[in-house]
């Protein structure tokens, strides 16, 4: 079974598909420095096949909006295999399609934004050789089952009502909140969200009641949207524990990005990497550092 073939719809998303088992989606959590694989069953729900670390994401917490800001970018989106690219000098990437009908409505800016290898980023998500190896894999192996795209889900951080207490007082926290609606109905259901965009925000499971296609840059009409009951029991539940968080002052503090992050197990071979050279007095040969929690970043947003 193929997927049902895309509207012409530009720049709205189109209607729900139906993909064939053996698709993949990807979801990304900056904070967490993680790359999550998923893969869909014939049960028609999506099941976590691994998670890979990330070795180096650029930029802080927060969208990508302006070329050259150096930002990973947090949003829904969907990967073609023409969006593939097998000889990148970054090993193996895939770009994202930043901007999205979304960003493209905000006036946002940037291009060649990827997963790639390398463990080098100035606003792309980097991991080792091996890692976006594997994940380049598993997409042929879907694009080979009739897979059209997959969507690629990037986050801040895993939205738990914990974290958007902790975030609170982020400048972003509005455009979290947006995010975390598409980011809960694929946590309860394991099924990919319907993606579109209307009023400046993501719009999740939505149809005009009209008919008409969603525009990203238009007021959001008249539409109908199905939430899950489960979906909306999370949403009540996370609102709850929120609210009880801020109440008990256990919000906590956000942990603070200036240029990027990497995950756990890369830092700490860093810092094993450096307390070495340091006692060894020589240079690093493999990678060059100037302090243990930095690897060499891209000298530009170019295509990888």
């Amino acid at each position: 079974m193929t997927e049902t073939a895309y509207k012409d719809l530009v720049p709205a998303y189109a209607d729900a598909k139906v993909r064939p088992a053996g698709s993949i989606l990807v979801r990304i959590f900056k904070e967490e420095s993680e790359l999550e694989v998923w893969k869909l069953g014939a049960d028609g729900r999506y099941a976590l096949q691994k998670t890979h670390p990330l070795c180096r994401w650029s930029g802080k917490l927060g969208p990508k909006k302006t070329n050259g800001d150096r930002q990973a970018p947090e949003g829904f989106y969907r990967v073609a295999r023409s969006q593939m690219n097998p000889n990148s000098k970054y090993h193996r990437s895939f770009n994202l399609g930043y901007p999205n009908p979304l960003e493209k409505s905000l006036g946002y800016s940037g291009d060649s934004l990827m997963v790639h290898g390398a463990c080098s980023s100035s606003g792309c998500f980097a991991m080792t050789d091996e890692g976006v190896g594997e994940v380049y894999a598993e997409a042929e192996k879907a694009f080979a089952l009739g897979q059209g795209d997959f969507q690629v889900q990037s986050f801040p951080f895993r939205m738990t009502a914990a974290q958007m207490a902790r975030h609170r007082s982020d400048p972003n926290i509005a455009f979290w909140r947006n995010l975390k609606l598409g980011y809960d109905i694929f946590e309860v259901t394991r099924k990919e969200p319907d993606v579109a965009a209307c009023g400046g925000r993501y719009v999740f499971d939505t149809r005009r009641k009209d008919g008409l296609p969603i525009e990203p840059g238009a007021a959001c009409p008249t539409m109908e949207t199905r939430v899950a009951p489960e979906v909306a029991a999370k949403r009540a539940d996370d609102a709850k524990t929120l609210q009880a968080l801020l109440s008990e002052g256990r919000g906590g503090t956000p942990m603070s990005y200036v240029d990027g992050g990497m995950h756990p197990s890369f830092r700490d071979m860093l810092k094993r990497l450096w307390t070495k050279e340091l006692a060894s007095k020589t240079s690093m040969t493999a990678v060059q550092v100037s302090r243990p929690d930095a690897l060499v970043d891209d000298p530009a947003e170019a295509e990888r």
